[in-house]
């Protein structure tokens, strides 16, 4: 009799093996998967992070009211800023804060009697201070020339539909301003915003302030101005101590408008 056994095990495995086509074809559907799950996945991610950003500057919010409950004002957006002053400490207001945001043994390393950069405070100044790290912000280290990187920056006021002068933000040299002087409302003043990964965005350095200039993410580089790495927008920090995502696309005259404490604005759209 004809034995079939070896042709009916070699059946059997031809039947259980994927031919090419079958694998290709396989291949294929797990790559167009793929292409349509990662959208979602970032999509997905940076919402979070956009969510942490808005928990920083809620965190520094707090540090600022509570900053204003100690000395019934806000901390000088920078003292003794260059180049009005040759040889100014150019201390920021990001610096003052810090016994406020749980970060007392970095504050109590800075010298106040020396500038920013003087060599008696490079140790404080290379602390990162992880709140004032955008976690959307690509970035090839958390220093700017050695020293902590920040994301926010005060409102020195707005140069889109003024000069400016003198100032009218809330965060401005040498002066430290109070509740009543916003007299635009707190709900309408911008206090701090997004300038992700500044050249000069050192959270020790009173560089971190600026008056708005440009539409949101449409300022050049080498500007200090809201700007941020999220989609469409950039979160903003409010005297009331909320946070507002600001559309990029906000009218400038509106922008303008926020970035001032006491310019008679009642009118705010932020979309």
């Amino acid at each position: 009799m004809l034995d079939t056994s070896d042709q009916v095990g070699s059946s059997r495995k031809l039947r259980t093996a994927f031919t090419l086509v079958e694998l290709l074809v396989v291949l294929s559907i797990i790559a167009l998967l793929v292409g349509l799950l990662l959208p979602a996945v970032q999509s997905v991610r940076e919402a979070a992070r956009r969510m942490q950003c808005q928990n920083n500057l809620h965190q520094i919010g707090i540090a600022l009211h509570n900053y204003h409950a100690a000395f019934r004002k806000f901390p000088p957006g920078g003292l003794e800023v260059r180049p009005q002053w040759r040889r100014g400490k150019q201390l920021a207001w990001s610096a003052f804060l810090l016994p406020y945001m749980g970060e007392s043994p970095t504050y109590e390393k800075i010298n106040f009697d020396y500038p920013f950069d003087h060599a008696k405070n490079a140790e404080a100044a290379a602390s990162v201070i992880e709140t004032y790290l955008c976690p959307s912000t690509a970035r090839q280290s958390t220093r700017h020339r050695g020293r902590g990187a920040t994301d926010y920056g005060g409102i020195y006021g707005e140069r889109i539909v003024s000069r400016n002068y003198p100032p009218r933000g809330v965060m401005i040299h040498e002066r430290s301003i109070r509740f009543r002087d916003i007299t635009d409302g707190t709900a309408r003043t911008l206090v701090i915003s997004e300038d992700a990964d500044f050249p000069d965005g050192q959270w020790i350095n009173a560089w971190n302030l600026f008056d708005q200039a440009f539409s949101i993410n449409r300022a050049p580089r080498f500007e200090n101005d809201i700007r941020s790495m999220h989609p469409q927008g950039a979160n903003g920090l409010l005297a009331d101590g909320s946070v507002r995502f600001m559309n990029e696309n906000i009218d400038l005259e509106v922008l303008a408008a926020l970035c001032t404490r006491n310019g008679s604005e009642t009118n705010v759209d932020f979309e």
